[in-house]
């Protein structure tokens, strides 16, 4: 075996190791954020804060397996720090947003927030889908990084488009109409769809595995 390219699959492996590591533990953090807000909530018994507890566990679930992911169909040596720096200013967005499960206002006003942040990531990260795609070198390569490119072109111009819309409209359905959405509790109807949004989601993400996992395993045999 080429001791070059031997050398390439050691480092490619460490990066990927790292990558798995960062996105596992960055999504603690926020885990315990979530858990540690939701805990409040419980002993002040704002039980229709639940629902926001259910988003917020909902963006950890999207965030992780959208990472994980992207880690094992993407990520190579050279370590990508710019990718990562996001990734690690997303989690502090997370952070910030799970303080705020009894402020709806607030909490629509973050999620549209975040949403704009995970926007600019899947726009950063297109340019290491075209490098995945000029180092292709065989059929199997060129089929992964086709679908991955296709993925990442329809959350940029529809599904994240979309969430972002839906939490700004939310946001400002709460500002102009407070009695309505604050004092009589209408904003159950708003954060009920975001979570069926993000739960609609989850179900697009786990589809779209499922087509990538035979292809993932077809370039690794041939590598």
């Amino acid at each position: 075996m080429n001791p070059q390219s031997e050398g390439r699959r050691e480092l490619d492996s460490i990066v990927i190791n790292v990558e798995l590591t960062l996105a596992s533990i960055i999504q603690g953090v926020a885990l315990f954020f979530l858990t540690d807000n939701a805990r409040t909530i419980i002993t002040m018994r704002h039980w229709d804060s639940f629902l926001y507890v259910a988003a917020g566990l909902c963006v950890i679930f999207i965030f992780w397996s959208r990472s994980i992911i992207h880690t094992l169909t993407l990520i190579r040596w050279p370590m990508e720090f710019g990718h990562n720096f996001f990734y690690i200013g997303c989690a502090l967005g997370e952070a910030i947003l799970f303080s705020r499960l009894d402020n709806p206002l607030a909490w629509f006003q973050l999620s549209a927030t975040y949403a704009a942040a995970v926007w600019l990531l899947f726009i950063y990260d297109m340019r290491l889908i075209h490098a995945r795609i000029v180092e292709a070198r065989n059929e199997a390569d060129r089929a992964l990084y086709g679908r991955a490119r296709a993925d990442q072109l329809f959350n940029i111009y529809v599904l994240v488009p979309l969430l972002f819309l839906l939490n700004l409209t939310c946001a400002l359905a709460i500002w102009i109409w407070p009695d309505f959405f604050i004092t009589r509790s209408g904003h159950i109807w708003l954060i009920s769809s975001q979570l069926v949004s993000f739960i609609t989601y989850l179900a697009y993400i786990g589809r779209h595995f499922s087509k990538i996992a035979e292809l993932l395993l077809r370039s690794r045999q041939v590598d």
